[in-house]
């Protein structure tokens, strides 16, 4: 008697009705161990279901424009091994675990010795540039290698930027919600944070919709490498694990890096955005210095989790660049809740002790002296452009990073 077993979709976090974007196989296709049987679709990211046993597909449940939640049958397989008992989901290796392994490799000692490797076209950091361009140009027969300095793909988006910042931004209003309902004549008691468990659950927020990266890089043969590239000639790359790359072509999508405030001392306490997103650990008192979308982003997580929060700007308003009519009500919101909202104001120093930082400002209203338990630096990100040593390619880089492109 056949050995049949039905594949369901796995945990999708806390999505459902997910879209299936493309169906890889068919009745009667021989699938192996890992290999993709369909694509799903969320707001920023795409994964794959694989499968876990090789078989044959005895019947398909599903179709391109389907929704699909956690636990829905996906199809029916004849597999050519034994399942355990009861079997019915797929399995994967977590994202996690894949960083986990993959800076473990990245980490051990005696590493392979130098080696000469050659491909069609190497791209250049693989965050929502990068992995794009590579899966595209595999899709369209180019040979690829995917070169990537974090151990885990999607790059600043996906794993400290839009992904697990609207995750937390999530909570936030739902706080906020069920504050606003004592208008109606509902209250809520005074919410208790666990920070160590709120942070889990944006962990797994983001491992959910950053790990089919991967499955998609393996389905489509690009060669993914965790190393930090620098170049070394118009047709040559040089990686700090001592391999080298040689190339027809390139794509730089070498991403950006928070702005440091200069003359600023080392200290844990204060942060830029990807520190922020720890919540490690939730301070009484804050300080975010730049009003922009970031830094504003994370106040507002910080004020709904209970943190006094106040915020500095150089300019003369919020989201310098932003239509002053969706800036207006906004400030309505942030006015009543925020400690203080300092505009055309600078940090002029900046001093650790041990109750907290010691911030000194000017400003054209306000100047003083004030101490924070935790200060936020958001005054921008640079491009990372200079640090390729692009100009032995031949590549103009500006004093920012950036490199000047034509249409």
């Amino acid at each position: 008697m056949p050995n049949t077993l039905k594949l369901l979709v796995p945990d999708l976090g806390d999505f459902s009705d997910v879209d299936i974007i493309e169906v890889l196989v068919k009745t009667g296709d021989q699938i192996d161990v890992e290999e993709s049987v369909i694509t799903l679709e969320t707001d920023k990211a795409s994964m794959d279901v694989p499968a876990t046993h090789a078989g044959m597909v005895i019947s398909v449940q599903v179709a391109v424009g389907d929704k699909v939640s956690a636990g829905d049958l996906v199809l029916t397989l004849e597999a050519a091994d034994e399942p355990e008992d009861g079997f019915e989901a797929t399995m994967v290796i977590s994202p996690a675990k894949q960083r986990a392994l993959a800076a473990a490799a990245l980490e051990a000692p005696g590493a392979a010795p130098a080696t000469a490797n050659s491909t069609e076209l190497v791209v250049i950091g693989a965050g929502v540039g990068g992995y794009t361009a590579a899966f595209r140009a595999a899709d369209l027969g180019l040979e690829v290698t995917l070169v990537e300095r974090w151990p885990v793909l999607g790059g600043v988006c996906l794993n400290v930027g839009c992904i697990p910042s609207k995750a937390l931004l999530h909570v936030a209003k739902f706080i906020d919600e069920a504050e606003a309902m004592a208008d109606q004549g509902i209250q809520f008691g005074k919410p208790r944070i666990d920070a160590i468990a709120l942070r889990a659950w944006k962990n797994k927020v983001v491992d959910r919709l950053t790990g089919g990266l991967t499955q998609l890089a393996k389905q489509r043969k690009v060669n993914v490498v965790h190393a930090t590239a620098k170049f070394e000639s118009a047709k040559r790359l040089v990686l700090d694990n001592g391999e080298t790359i040689d190339f027809r072509q390139c794509i730089i999508a070498a991403g950006s890096e928070s702005i440091r405030l200069p003359g600023i001392p080392e200290d844990p306490r204060i942060m830029d955005s990807t520190a922020a997103l720890e919540l490690d650990p939730l301070p009484k008192r804050m300080l975010v210095v730049g009003g922009g979308i970031i830094g504003l982003e994370m106040a507002c997580v910080y004020s709904a989790l209970g943190t006094s929060v106040s915020v500095i700007e150089m300019t003369d308003a919020l989201m310098p660049g932003t239509d002053p009519d969706l800036v207006r009500p906004f400030r309505k919101f942030i006015d009543k809740r925020y400690e203080k909202i300092l505009l055309q104001t600078k940090v002029t120093s900046m001093r650790t002790t041990v109750p907290g930082i010691e911030v000194r400002y000017d400003g054209k209203k306000e100047s003083g002296t004030e101490l924070y338990d935790r200060v936020l630096i958001s005054i921008g990100r640079s491009a990372n452009g200079n640090k390729l040593e692009a100009q032995k390619a031949g590549v103009e880089v500006d004093q920012r990073g950036i490199i000047p492109v034509d249409k």
